[in-house]
């Protein structure tokens, strides 16, 4: 896979504030072997979502997946949203899911903790992260965070860095972003993507920046068609539809278009220089659970921190562009309010 593009200068300062402290990560991940015949014990951190009753199936199931095998799911803490009622409201349901596939449920993060090597971290509402975070980078247990990383882009930058501090390796990602045409542009198969048009439902929550809730499983793919480099945003849309456009380094664009209104699926297409195709549809789960095994074993993510940063930091300016009513609004400008609040954040714990 070729290199990212990198971040324009503009934003570039404050993605290389994270990434020197994540120097001390790369250190930790000679600690993690690549040998398959170990056993690595998983936990789950909540029950509200349907990703976490499909990803203990899926990693528990038997016979594994080649890329799978001996990452097994052996507890889970329930909790979770205590406040977004569409996700609370599942939590009894898929507890008794993940029991059916020989997990423990425990009645805390430290007794799971106590009990695993890595961790899947999959409450739902992105709200009880940074807390429920905290205590795993304490426990120095390597973690996939599920999305949202964070409520909002101060959240998820006080995570990247408490990470980094803690010297934890961390990783996050959609299941959109693995698919096998999001996968062929970012190879190189159109050659020099120059466009990228993605779409996806978008569902809102109040207590998070728009895209967060859903938008970015339309987003991660956009990413990876047209790598890093976006410099300003601009927002339109309405009660049923978002329709966000960011403008890239090198001439590049690209769109998303988040839909409420209509029932939709996950696509789009990019645009290179060799031609063009279609970065949809989703095609399960098991490509990302790849990875992240993978992750497990040698803690080393498959995404760059910056990247990561990144799609938040467009995610984050749609809603800033959308309070300004479709004012452009530039990736370096929230990522320095974010950096702020992060320090805020942080001096809670």
């Amino acid at each position: 896979m070729p290199a990212s593009i990198p971040p324009p200068k503009s934003i570039m300062p404050y993605f290389i504030k994270i990434t020197s402290l994540l120097i001390a990560v790369s250190v930790m991940t000679n600690l993690y072997a690549a040998d398959t015949d170990q056993l690595l014990r998983v936990g789950i951190i909540g029950l509200d979502t349907s990703h976490a009753a499909a990803f203990a199936k899926q990693f528990n199931a038997e016979p594994a997946d080649p890329a799978m095998q001996n990452c097994r799911v052996v507890a889970a803490y329930p909790h979770g949203s205590r406040t977004i009622e569409s996700s609370y409201s599942r939590i009894p349901k898929y507890t008794e899911d993940v029991k059916a596939v020989g997990v423990e449920i425990v009645d805390s993060i430290e007794d799971l903790l106590a009990q695993v090597d890595v961790v899947l971290l999959e409450t739902n509402d992105g709200k009880p992260h940074l807390e429920q975070a905290m205590r795993v980078f304490r426990a120095g247990k390597p973690v996939f965070i599920d999305k949202p990383v964070g409520a909002n882009l101060a959240e998820v930058v006080a995570i990247y860095r408490a990470a980094a501090k803690h010297g934890v390796p961390m990783f996050s990602s959609s299941a959109l972003r693995f698919t096998e045409g999001a996968q062929a542009a970012r190879s190189g198969e159109i050659g020099d993507v120059v466009a990228c048009d993605t779409f996806s439902p978008c569902s809102l929550e109040p207590s998070h920046t728009d895209l967060f809730w859903y938008g970015i499983h339309g987003v991660e793919p956009l990413f990876t068609a047209l790598g890093t480099g976006c410099q300003s945003v601009t927002h339109t849309g309405n009660a049923g539809m978002d329709v966000v456009v960011g403008t890239w380094s090198n001439d590049r664009i690209g769109t998303y278009r988040g839909l409420r209104a209509v029932k939709s699926g996950y696509g789009g297409t990019a645009f290179g220089s060799k031609g063009s195709l279609q970065v949809g549809p989703y095609s399960g789960y098991q490509p990302l659970l790849r990875q992240i095994a993978t992750f497990f074993r040698t803690g080393k993510p498959s995404i760059e921190t910056a990247e990561t940063l990144e799609i938040y930091a467009f995610m984050e300016a749609a809603a800033e562009s959308k309070k300004r009513g479709g004012e452009a609004v530039t990736l370096a400008e929230v990522m320095s309010a974010a950096e702020k609040s992060a320090d805020e954040l942080l001096k809670s714990f």
